[in-house]
């Protein structure tokens, strides 16, 4: 509902904690997507947003936190997590570790480890400094979907459920964050690619295990939203182009199709949009998919960006928005 979205100011920011506090849901900007608040200590509240969202209750919520010092009141954080907190927080990085009995139950997904994430959202950071708690925030959307980087969107998808909505225009990466556990003290792992590259981790860590490459590792996978169940999927169907001319006609299948990419397709789109770099891509992914999905087409296809830097995280959404 549109009258539930107010621009971020001060007072509504002291209204939005307030509402946190009663055990209500405020969906609010971060840097990377719009995030959809609850009191994480509140397991009658966090139990809201898992209906509102019609979430699973084994996908694990994010803490987010205004401070390493808050962090370490609900996780245990070592010399691992806290090098990376210090390089990369605030920041899209969102890190795993073993929790202590502060977190309920519910927000973990049933697990003993807790993600927690430091955003540089100014308003974000206000709202969680406010409320004095950690706020458990997953994407603000109807699971399943395209994530939100506006308010609009926010509302298109969760209408009433949700009690305010803080409106910051849209939001600065556009894709979720990155994800490692940092349970272990010799490595670290990317269990989900986001706003803080593969490239840039490892020039503060010596080694960053891909755990998605091993066999046997769901219950590692576990830990992190976003790995297991289908996410960011558009209504239509999305089909994925390594940017050869010969196999284009091959996924267009003789349907109406649209598209999106960093290079132009051949003729006979029925919308288009070419985005000018990756992280342009990554911005805009989701409200491109949102925008596409109602065009007169049948089929959406995408060019699959190269896995280098932002890359891998754009793939990663890619395909899983196609269903693989």
């Amino acid at each position: 509902m549109r009258e539930r979205i107010f621009p971020v100011t001060p007072e509504n920011i002291r209204r939005a904690a307030e509402i946190i506090r009663s055990g209500g849901l405020v969906a609010f900007p971060t840097e990377t997507v719009y995030g959809l608040g609850a009191n994480a200590l509140d397991p009658k509240a966090v139990a809201k947003v898992f209906a509102a969202k019609g979430r699973p209750q084994d996908n694990p919520l994010i803490l987010h936190v205004a401070s390493i010092k808050e962090a370490s009141k609900y996780a245990e954080v070592n010399e691992w997590a806290e090098s990376l907190m210090q390089q990369f927080w605030p920041g899209p990085l969102s890190v795993v570790l073993y929790s202590l009995d502060e977190v309920p139950e519910i927000a973990r997904g049933g697990l003993d480890t807790v993600a927690l994430r430091m955003p540089s959202n100014a308003a974000a950071l206000a709202l969680i400094r406010e409320a004095g708690l950690p706020i458990a925030a997953p994407s603000a959307n109807r699971s399943g979907r395209p994530s939100p980087t506006t308010a609009e969107t926010v509302a298109d998808d969760l209408g009433d459920a949700v009690d305010m909505i803080l409106d910051d225009g849209q939001t600065q990466v556009g894709l979720e964050s990155t994800v490692i556990d940092a349970t272990e003290k010799s490595a670290i792992a990317i269990l989900r690619p986001g706003g803080v590259t593969r490239e840039e981790l490892e020039r503060v860590v010596d080694v960053v295990d891909d755990f998605e490459a091993e066999e046997g590792t769901d219950e590692i996978l576990r830990r992190s939203p976003g790995t297991r169940h289908r996410h960011y999927a558009p209504a239509l169907p999305l089909v994925l182009w390594n940017g050869e001319n010969s196999t284009f006609s091959a996924l267009a299948l003789d349907k109406r199709w649209c598209y999106l990419g960093l290079t132009h397709p051949p003729d006979g789109a029925v919308e288009t949009i070419v985005f000018k770099s990756l992280e342009e891509y990554a911005q805009k992914l989701y409200t491109s998919l949102r925008e596409l999905e109602i065009c007169e087409a049948e089929v959406i296809i995408a060019d699959l960006p190269r896995e280098s830097g932002l890359g891998e995280a754009l793939r990663n959404r890619l395909k899983r928005a196609a269903g693989r």
